[in-house]
Formats: structure tokens, C-alpha cells, sequence
């Protein structure tokens, strides 16, 4: 039933009606003229005594003529305003009626609002979408509409909002409407359904491209060449069905490297089964060591033409790639999601790319103004040891040349003892701070980025922004897709370290004896450090990098004078190693008892720590939470089993599959426990059956 007033237009008087002459009115406005005009005649009497038949005269003349004029004015007025009354009064009426009968009539449905979102009126549109029902009247807007009205106003140039109720899809705007001092609402609903349908349709058939690359088969066939043949029709098979149940259109464009053409429906099956293809894939073997065999998968759901698409897909196989593989990387409207990355990357055999790379960045150098190198923030051995090394190439380059970095750092300060002595980093010339950087940072500045990709971790996050000209070296795994377009990204997760990177760039570039020895020390101690003195991660190019600088005059002697510690920082690792706690029984987790004594040295023991909680029996992998005056750091290890990387991803963090870190600003020590012990518990749930 719907509601609403009809006032009957006849009941209005005609705006043309004059009212009659001898109205009461009319007749009370001459007996006021004729009192005027007496009252004048007796002022004029008795100032002018000898003219009283001139004044009677005058005085009869004066009320002949004022009174017509009198009623004439009276009339005038009189008709002006009743016309006026009478036309605003039709008007008025004639709009109310009109503008309640369409809305009451309006095929789409209306609904007005009081100022307490309550249902005042509606038509009969409304009454039948929502079901020939009755008892509208008094209901809240929102059991109708899930978006409160006061919303609906501000979006109202927006195009409103679009909601499914009565199972339909609708399009609401709100109008205000101002009644009697109330501020009401007036929502129109237009039915867009089929609109809705054809959009979701839309959605659903939209193609995506993805691209599918195997890689790690080239590197496993090292140890198994003869089942190469056999191991890549396998995979391919597996990857063939996959694409079947997608209906999709799969090509092989190159060996080992696929493309896949699908519709937009499958991905969210996909998401939901974290694309399982990648544990499928994982069950292939190859060769007696029983190695598995593994893919990386590069797709967007980004809006655009297939040549747009295709590009974004490259751009996330590539960032899958450089995170070590194993994975899916997605790149969505808000960001970039990654799905696997179960196992540890299998280092590559060949230096191709290492040449190739040495190659550009010369040449890039060559043509640059100066050259500014930036490593992570609170540098250690292997990103003073990467950054001294690019300087190198530089200065080989004849480019101007400037690191960097926190010159109160403790690492700093040994490293800069070993170099002091060159003419090149005499009086500290060629390390800066950020302020000095700043001011050196041109349209033709190359900035070299090495040991680091995390935007959380730089040292100086603006010179990134406003640099030109990037590049990026480092063997972390890339923690998101970049918000700049670099000159070269050389990020090769499989290297033990950046130092090892740099070492064999500069092998392809620089003559034999033309790095001084001091710098391959450096260079050779950033390697034992992320290696563990050649323990972990280590691969026939990590060894060929140490004999490069051994070859250059680097002495293991001079390298193990650099690991040496004083005994406060012997008392901070046992600080560490007293309040562990066992959580699950196979992670170790520990922290600092005092954060008020806390230095920058802390961290480096509770890296330490880290590493001496593996030795435990039992324990496969070690968090250690370093509470700073400042901030919270978290330095994880694992002995292999553990992906301790992904872990620390959860927390903003990153590194390798078997040694990470992360730093969280403005929250307690017990925060990050539990927001660690939440992503460990995460991690684990989500690869229970690959455990």
C-alpha cells in the first residue's frame, strides 16, 4: 500500500478575481479620507478666521478628488497581491501534485527517508520489487539497503552505489529533500540487473595471460643429463592437463617456457587451491639424488588490451623468477600476491648473465655524471663488501663515485679501517651520508642499490624515489613488484651473497691484479658471512668467487681478523640464548631481557644467536627478537626445512629460504612474539602436507 495527499486544484481561487468596489474595506478607507480632510479643514479655520467659505470650498473640492484616488490605489494594490497569492498558491499546489503522482507512478522504485533513516513513503514500484508486501512504513532503510543513506548523498555524483537485494541489483542515489525544517531523503532505485549480469559475465570471459617456466630443470640435469628428455616431457604433460581443465590455449614459444591464454572464471579456483599445479609439478624426480623438478608461473588480472596483458604477465613471471622461483606471482589492481616458493633455489651453473650484466652497468657508468652507491640500512660485511666493489668498477670507469651509508656503524668503522689506507677512501671522500647524497643526486646520478630490494630496508628511501637512473644488485628474493622502472635489476636469489654477485661482474670487467687487495678482503668477508664460512648456500660459483679473490690478494687471515668480537658482545649473545622458549617443538624463539641496553652491536649478536639456536637438536629453525630503542628486529634461521623467508614476508621482512629478517616500528617485544608465533602457525597450516 503506498501513501500519499492529493489537494483538489478547484478548491484554489482565481488568480483573476478582483474584489467589489464597496466592500467594507473600501468604504472604511473613504470615512478615513473624509476624517482627513475634516481634520484639516478645522486646523485651516482656525489659523485663517475670515476665509470659511473659501475653506469649506477647498475642503469639499480636496475630498471629491482623494477619495476616488483613495479607492483606485485601495483597488490596485488589493488585486496585485490577491493575484500573486492566488498564482503562488495554484503553483504551489499544482507542483505537489504533480511531483508525488510521478513519483507514485514512476516505473522505477522511490523511497523516502525520514531524518532517522526511516521509511516515511514509498510507491508502488517499490511495493512490488520488494514482493507485494506490506507494512513498508517505519522499517529501517537499512534491512533494504546495506548502504547507509547518509553514504548514499556524498556518492550521489558517483553514480551512486549498486546493491543486490530482492534479488535483484540495483543503482541508488539519494537527493536531500528539505520539508518543514527536516532535512528528508529522497533514494531512486534503478533496476540494473541485466547491466550486472553482463558486466559479471564480462569479467568472467575476460582472457588472461599467464606464462609457465621451468626453472630449475636446466640445473638439475647436472646431475642427471641422460633423464633430461624423459623429466621435460613429464612436466609438460602435467602442465598440458592443467591447461585443459582451464580450457585455455597452451603453447610451448620456447623450450621449457609456455604460454597460457584463460579465462578469467578459473582464477579464483586457482586462488582457492593456492595453484596446486605447483605441489604437482614438485613430485616430479630427476636422477638418484631425487631432486624435485619445479616451474614459475607469471599471470595479471589487470585491466587492458592482451598486448597490455601480456606485458604485465612477463613483468611477474620475472618477479617470481627473481625470487627464487617455485611460485606464482599475481599481479592484481592493489599490488602483487605470490602463491609456493617451497623449496630452495638450486644455484645456476652458468655466468652468462653475469657478463652480460658486468657489461651494461659499464656501460652505464661510462655515460653517467657520478655514481652513487647505497646498501641496506644498518650494513653488514656483505653490503659494505658489494658497495666497495661496485666503487671499484666505477673507478675503473673513471666515473665520480660516491657510498652511501651510516658512517657511525660499527661495521662501518672496521671495513673503513681496512680501506683508509687507499688514496681512494683517504679523509672518507668516498663515503657519504644521506644528507651529502642528497645534494650529489642529479638527472645523469646512476644510483646503485646493492645487498637490498626491500623499499622497508633502504638506507635512504628518497634517493631511491627521486633517482633517474637505478640499478639493483642483490641475491635477496624480491619482496614486491617495484614502483620504478631500473636500468638493470641483477636479483639472483640462487647466489650466496651480493659480494659473490659483484665478484663476478667485476671478473668479466677488470684486468687480473687491478683489484687492491683490502677490497677483496672485504669482498671475501661479506661471503663467509652469509655463507657461515662456507657452510650454507654454497654452490660451485660461490667457491669460483672466493678463488677470484684470492687470486686478487684477499687473505682468509686478514678476512677472519674482521669476525673477531670483545666480550660485551659475547655477554649480549648469551643474553639471547638464556630466555629461549621451544614453540612447537621444533622453532626456537628467543629475545633480549634489557632493550634499555640494547646497540647497534645487539643486532649483529642476535644474528649470532640465530645461528647457534640450528645447533640445537630437534630445532629446525631459530627466531630471535632484538628489541631496540626504536624498533623491534627479528632475525630468523632455518636449517632447510623451514621457509623462514615466507615467514618473515607476513611481517614485512624478507631474505632467503633459510635466513631472513624484519624490522617493525611502534609496537612491544610481546606484539611481535605474537604476531610472529601467528605467522609461524600461518605458515605452517598452509604446507602441513608438504611438511
Amino acid at each position: 500500500m503506498y501513501n500519499y495527499v492529493n489537494k483538489e486544484t478547484d478548491s484554489v481561487k482565481k488568480y483573476n478575481k478582483l474584489p467589489k468596489v464597496f466592500t467594507p474595506k473600501a468604504l472604511l478607507a473613504v470615512g478615513v479620507t473624509a476624517i482627513a480632510v475634516m481634520l484639516l479643514y478645522t486646523v485651516l479655520a482656525a489659523i485663517l478666521r475670515d476665509f470659511f467659505l473659501v475653506l469649506g470650498l477647498f475642503s469639499i473640492i480636496l475630498f471629491i478628488i482623494a477619495a476616488p484616488c483613495v479607492i483606485f490605489v485601495y483597488r490596485f494594490i488589493s488585486r496585485h497581491r490577491h493575484g500573486v497569492s492566488a498564482i503562488d498558491d495554484d503553483v504551489t499546489n499544482l507542483e505537489s501534485n504533480m511531483t508525488l503522482k510521478m513519483l507514485s507512478e514512476l516505473y522505477m522504485p522511490v523511497v523516502i527517508l525520514d531524518e532517522s533513516e526511516k521509511i516515511i513513503w514509498y510507491n508502488r514500484s517499490f511495493e512490488l520489487c520488494a514482493g507485494e508486501r506490506s507494512g513498508y512504513f517505519g522499517k529501517s532503510f537499512s534491512e533494504y539497503c546495506p548502504v547507509p543513506a547518509g553514504i548514499l548523498l556524498e556518492n550521489r555524483k558517483e553514480k551512486g552505489a549498486v546493491i543486490k537485494t530482492f534479488n535483484s541489483f540495483y543503482n541508488i542515489k539519494a537527493y536531500s529533500l528539505p520539508f518543514e525544517g527536516k532535512d528528508m531523503t529522497l533514494t531512486i532505485w534503478n533496476d540494473c540487473t541485466e547491466l550486472e549480469k553482463a558486466n559479471d559475465r564480462l569479467l568472467k570471459e575476460n582472457p588472461l595471460v599467464a606464462f609457465v617456466v621451468i626453472d630449475n630443470l636446466e640445473e638439475l640435469m647436472q646431475y642427471a643429463q641422460e633423464s633430461y628428455r624423459s623429466a621435460a616431457a613429464e612436466v609438460e604433460g602435467i602442465i598440458r592437463n592443467w591447461a585443459e581443465s582451464l580450457n585455455g590455449i597452451f603453447r610451448e614459444y620456447e623450450r621449457d617456457k609456455f604460454l597460457l591464454i584463460f579465462r578469467a572464471e578459473h582464477l579464483g579456483k586457482l586462488i582457492t587451491s593456492k595453484f596446486d599445479i605447483l605441489d604437482k609439478i614438485r613430485n616430479v624426480r630427476v636422477g638418484e639424488s631425487n631432486l624435485p623438478v619445479t616451474i614459475s608461473i607469471g599471470i595479471s588480472s589487470l585491466d587492458g588490451d592482451l598486448k597490455e596483458k601480456e606485458k604485465a604477465s612477463r613483468s611477474a613471471l620475472d618477479t617470481a623468477l627473481q625470487r627464487g622461483g617455485d611460485q606464482v606471482a599475481l599481479m592484481r589492481e592493489g599490488g602483487m600476491d605470490f602463491y609456493g616458493g617451497k623449496v630452495q633455489v638450486a644455484q645456476k651453473r652458468t655466468k652468462v648473465r653475469a657478463r652480460v650484466i658486468a657489461e651494461e652497468l659499464a656501460h652505464l657508468m661510462t655515460n653517467s655524471d657520478n655514481i652513487l652507491i647505497m646498501p641496506h640500512r644498518f650494513p653488514d660485511f656483505d653490503a659494505i663488501g658489494a658497495a666497495v666493489g661496485v666503487a671499484r668498477l666505477a673507478h675503473y670507469c673513471k666515473t665520480k663515485v660516491n657510498i652511501v651509508t651510516d658512517l657511525a656503524s660499527p661495521e662501518f668503522l672496521k671495513c673503513y679501517a681496512r680501506l683508509e689506507n687507499l688514496p681512494e677512501y683517504s679523509k672518507r671522500r668516498v663515503f657519504i651520508d644521506f644528507a651529502q647524497a642528497q645534494e650529489l643526486l642529479g638527472s645523469n646520478t646512476l644510483l646503485c642499490v646493492v645487498d637490498v630490494n626491500n623499499p622497508t630496508q633502504f638506507e635512504a628511501p628518497d634517493l631511491v624515489a627521486n633517482a633517474h637512473n637505478l640499478v639493483f644488485i642483490d641475491h635477496h628474493r624480491k619482496s614486491a613488484q617495484f614502483n620504478y622502472t631500473p636500468k638493470i635489476t641483477y636479483i639472483e636469489p640462487a647466489a650466496s651473497s651480493s659480494c659473490e654477485m659483484v665478484a663476478e661482474i667485476l671478473e668479466h670487467v677488470l684486468a687480473p691484479g687491478l683489484l687492491p687487495r683490502e677490497e677483496a678482503e672485504l669482498m671475501l668477508s661479506g661471503i663467509s658471512l652469509d655463507t657461515k664460512q662456507f657452510t650454507k648456500n654454497t654452490g660451485t660459483r660461490t667457491f669460483g668467487a672466493a678463488l677470484y679473490l684470492r687470486n686478487e690478494g684477499a687473505n682468509p687471515v686478514g678476512v677472519s681478523e674482521l669476525f673477531r668480537t670483545d666480550l660485551s658482545d659475547l655477554v649480549s649473545e648469551a643474553d639471547f640464548e638464556s630466555n629461549v622458549i621451544i614453540y612447537r617443538n621444533e622453532i626456537a624463539i628467543t629475545q633480549n631481557s634489557d632493550s634499555a641496553k640494547a646497540t647497534p652491536q645487539t643486532r649483529i649478536s642476535a644474528a649470532k644467536a640465530a645461528d647457534k639456536l640450528l645447533s640445537v637438536e630437534n630445532i629446525e629453525a631459530s627466531f630471535v627478537i632484538c628489541q631496540t630503542k626504536d624498533a623491534i628486529h627479528i632475525s630468523a634461521r632455518s636449517n632447510g626445512k623451514i621457509n623462514v623467508q615466507l615467514i618473515l614476508e607476513e611481517l614485512g621482512g624478507g631474505g632467503h629460504f633459510d635466513a631472513a629478517a624484519t624490522r617493525m616500528v611502534g609496537i612491544t617485544a610481546l606484539q611481535a612474539l605474537n604476531r610472529l608465533k601467528k605467522a609461524i602457525d600461518n605458515y605452517i597450516s598452509e604446507n602441513k602436507s608438504n611438511s
